[in-house]
């Protein structure tokens, strides 16, 4: 038995079928609880503040205000800094997906996921880290993602101009490691450092680039052209 607090999680939503099985499925967990529910975007920001969730399990396509502007609205709302965001899409290849990333999400699921894997993944991004599987994330970023050229970085990408000159060399490896999909561990054992060494460089690669979540640096990775499509995983 766990003595941790539950996870606590908003749904939204806007089908109710779809809510109420993912709530009996949440129901199942001994570590994790539904606090709320909403229908719309607006109502998963409003749900998301009045009841102090841990992480919100957001669809993207939703009435009022979607799921990539609702994620956008949590993340910038220093009150909900605590609060991540895994968002659901019905294909893989959803090229929303990216915006939501972008807006903030800590990762994404597809809908007819496995049970397991959805409370597998709600543990997951709750914990701090993304949720990003190196191959469908790749070949989605790939699908929207042009490559710039030197000149062009920043201009109307994720990361701004000139962002990079501000990383080492050793952060801009562990940032194409990031890209590539690696964790903490993976990318201590890939550079022979500590796992702690590898989790600093990642924050402060972090506060360089001005992103809020491990999501965006993979986006970053892409943009600035250090992981391009066909890289190896």
């Amino acid at each position: 038995m766990t003595t941790a607090s539950p996870i606590r999680i908003v749904l939204a939503d806007d089908q109710t079928l779809v809510r109420a099985a993912f709530a009996m499925l949440i129901a199942s967990a001994g570590d994790m609880s539904v606090v709320g529910e909403a229908a719309t975007g607006r109502e998963a920001v409003a749900q998301a503040r009045e009841t102090g969730a841990d992480l919100v399990v957001m669809d993207i396509r939703m009435p009022d205000l979607d799921g990539i502007e609702a994620t956008r609205l949590i993340a910038a709302d220093e009150e909900l800094s605590g609060v991540k965001v895994l968002v659901l899409t019905t294909y893989d290849t959803d090229e929303h997906v990216v915006e939501a990333l972008r807006a903030g999400a800590s990762g994404f699921l597809v809908k007819d996921t496995r049970p397991a894997e959805l409370l597998d993944a709600i543990r997951v991004v709750a914990a701090g880290e993304a949720l990003l599987s190196p191959g469908p994330t790749a070949r989605l970023i790939a699908r929207v993602l042009r490559a710039p050229a030197p000149e062009s970085q920043g201009e109307h990408g994720f990361v701004a101009a000139g962002a990079l000159e501000a990383l080492s060399a050793r952060e801009r490896q562990v940032l194409a490691l990031v890209g590539r999909g690696l964790n903490n561990s993976e990318i201590a054992e890939a550079l022979d450092l500590s796992p702690l060494t590898a989790k600093t460089h990642v924050s402060r690669i972090m506060g360089k680039l001005a992103v809020h979540g491990r999501a965006q640096l993979v986006i970053a990775a892409y943009e600035s052209g250090l992981v391009t499509p066909g890289s190896p995983a």
